[in-house]
Order: C-alpha cells, then sequence, then structure tokens
C-alpha cells in the first residue's frame, strides 16, 4: 500500500462523482443492470405497502424519535448514539463539514462520496491505495499516525474485501476519528467482521445504509452510530426534518425482527449466487480475466483484457456493468460486476465469453 497526496492525486483524472446509476441513466433503457448494487427485486412488496401507507401523513412533519429507538435497539445502542441521514452519503456530508479535522486520510478502492464530500468542504484529502498485489486487504501501518480522520469501506466497494474487524479497530487511535462504511455489511451473512454496536473502539463512527437490501435508493435512509458527542455535532449540521416520513416508516419496518429474517436470508442468497457468478469468471482466466478473492460483498471486482472496449459491447448485447477507472487505485482494466440471480449471472457470463478475445491471455 502506498500514500498519495491530494495535491498529486488531483491530476489523476478520477471522476469521484461517477457512480453506477450513470451506467443505466438516460440510455440504459432495457439494459441488465449489473452497474448498480442495490438488490434486484426490491423493495419487496410489504415494504411498499408500509411506505405507501405513510402517506395520509405526510402533512405532518417528520418525527424520527421511533426510528431512531428502532435503530438503537436492532445495535444495543443507547439512543444518544444515533442519528438517522437521508441515506449513508449525507453523512459524508455532515462528517466533512462538521467535524474539525487536520489530515483527513481515505483508504482507497472505495466508494468516492467520502474524499468528494472532503474535498467540497476544504479539505486536503490524503489517500491510501490498497494494491491488487495484496488482495485490497489492509494494512493498518500504511495508514499515517497523524491522521485524524481515517475513512474505510468494510465490505469495500467496489473490491468486494471484508476487512478483519480486529484489523479496522487497529486503526484507532486517540484523537482520531475512525469512519467505517458498512453499508453492505447486512449482505454478508452474520455480518462477521461489523463494528455497528462497538463503544470500545476510541473515535469509532460506523455508517450504515438501507437502501442497498431494501432497494430504497430513491428514498434515502442511512444512520450514523457514533459517540453521543459526535452525533450531537454531526446533528448541528443537519437542516431540520432531514429525513422524510415515508423513509422513517420504512426504517422502522426494516428493523423490524420479520425484516432482519429477511435480510438475513437474503443474504445467504446473495452469498450463494455470488459464488457462482465468481466459479463462472475464474473458468475465464485463460481469456485474461482475474477476479479479486474472495468477494463478500454483493458485487464483483474483475481486471479484464481491453475492459472499456469490453464494457462498450456488453451494452450491445444488453449488460450494463460499472466502469472501474473512476477509482483511486483502479484503472480502466477493471469493471464491477453487481450479483445477481443464477439464470441471469450465467446469461451475463455467456456474453461476456463472446466479447472476450479469443485465445489465451497471460497475467
Amino acid at each position: 500500500m502506498r500514500t498519495e497526496d491530494d495535491r498529486e492525486a488531483s491530476g489523476t483524472g478520477h471522476d469521484l462523482r461517477h457512480h453506477g446509476d450513470a451506467e443505466v441513466r438516460d440510455d440504459g433503457a432495457g439494459l441488465v443492470d449489473l452497474a448498480v448494487n442495490v438488490r434486484a427485486d426490491t423493495p419487496p412488496r410489504w415494504l411498499r405497502e408500509e411506505i405507501s401507507g405513510s402517506l395520509a401523513s405526510l402533512a405532518a412533519y417528520p418525527d424520527g424519535r421511533a426510528a431512531r429507538v428502532a435503530v438503537a435497539e436492532r445495535h444495543g445502542l443507547p439512543v444518544e448514539r444515533v442519528l438517522l441521514t437521508a441515506g449513508a452519503a449525507e453523512a459524508f456530508v455532515l462528517l466533512a463539514r462538521a467535524l474539525k479535522v487536520r489530515r483527513p486520510v481515505v483508504v482507497h478502492p472505495q466508494f468516492t462520496e467520502p474524499e468528494a464530500a472532503l474535498r467540497d468542504a476544504g479539505h486536503t484529502v490524503d489517500r491510501v491505495l490498497l494494491r491488487e498485489a495484496d488482495g485490497f486487504r489492509l494494512d493498518p501501518a500504511a495508514v499515517p499516525e497523524d491522521a485524524d480522520l481515517v475513512v474505510v469501506g468494510n465490505p469495500t466497494n467496489p473490491t468486494s474485501v471484508l476487512h478483519p474487524a480486529g484489523t479496522i479497530a487497529g486503526l484507532a487511535r486517540p484523537g482520531r476519528t475512525l469512519v467505517v462504511d458498512e453499508a453492505f455489511m447486512d449482505a454478508v451473512p452474520g455480518e462477521r467482521e461489523a463494528l455497528a454496536g462497538r463503544t470500545d473502539v476510541p473515535g469509532l463512527v460506523v455508517l450504515r445504509s438501507l437502501t442497498k437490501t431494501w432497494g430504497l435508493a430513491g428514498l434515502r435512509i442511512g444512520y450514523v452510530l457514533a459517540e453521543a458527542g459526535v452525533v450531537a455535532e454531526l446533528e448541528r449540521a443537519q437542516p431540520l426534518w432531514p429525513v422524510s416520513t415515508p423513509a422513517l416508516v420504512a426504517a422502522r419496518a426494516c428493523l423490524a425482527p420479520r425484516a432482519l429474517a429477511e435480510a438475513a436470508h437474503a443474504a445467504h442468497r446473495t452469498a450463494a449466487d455470488r459464488a457462482h457468478l465468481v466459479a463462472g469468471l475464474t473458468g475465464l482466466a485463460d481469456r485474461g480475466v482475474r477476479v479479486v478473492s474472495p468477494a463478500e460483498g454483493p458485487f464483483v471486482l474483475v481486471r479484464l483484457p481491453d475492459a472499456a472496449a469490453l464494457r462498450h459491447r456488453l451494452r450491445d448485447l444488453g449488460y450494463a456493468v460499472r466502469r472501474g477507472d473512476t477509482f483511486p487505485g483502479l484503472d480502466e482494466g477493471w469493471i464491477r460486476i453487481a450479483v445477481r440471480d443464477r439464470a441471469t449471472a450465467t446469461d451475463f457470463l455467456r456474453a461476456l465469453t463472446a466479447v472476450l478475445p479469443q485465445g489465451p491471455r497471460g497475467p
């Protein structure tokens, strides 16, 4: 791993505001969406009905107290350690604006919004770049000791690497805020390696999203788990009524026992579907395909020969995948593929095989 100063990185051409939805907007009608990491066939009918039922109360201002209690109970925390947000992305903006930090560090490749928010707030951002040769695994020693804000994803988007909780906790230091983006942790069976609910790690801030597993990207609902003082500081930076009534109702519904059981089942199903996809991709190794493994999230990161051209050829065959070159630490040779059901993956693998260069390729 290596660090890269923001002033040097600013010329690398990474589009930090590019996200997977750009692959399917506008001219993406009819494409099979393998670019966005929201679980397919969501939200479920029962959740849509819960949200629809909230529309009769839109005349009243949103009241987030019950949803906040639901989050606190879900993680065994006092409500003072919970902040509801309009998706996890809002939390990155709040952190960038509210916290007084001197040297923020973002561990890449990962979701680019944290760095974008920090830059927009006027911060100079240092990067720790994880290497393919190391399996994109985290080495706490690579993070500068004087970093007073560290941001890392787990499991990490786009690499799908699940870092050990102990390794991430090892980044904690007195005077440092450690931000862990666990937006995809509920897609990991048993949520192993989760830090949500931990109160023994100093300076820990955990971000969670309910949009991925439940298909609520258009509704925007997530939350922050942190020390009460940090929560209060972030809350002061929020506008009034930041989370809508339908989103608050959805949060309570998604944290109910029935929903948690459904999410756990979905995580196991995703793991099985991912294994099928990874096996098919691994079978194309002699055609130059390399998969980052082990993958633990609802997506996989893949290096392809002539990936930029292949991405366009896949679109011609009806498949949208996420380009990788907008993530610091990656280049145009990478794509990210969302996990879908076995039938969809099988059809995609057939299309990928058709567009790959013929003959064996070296590493």
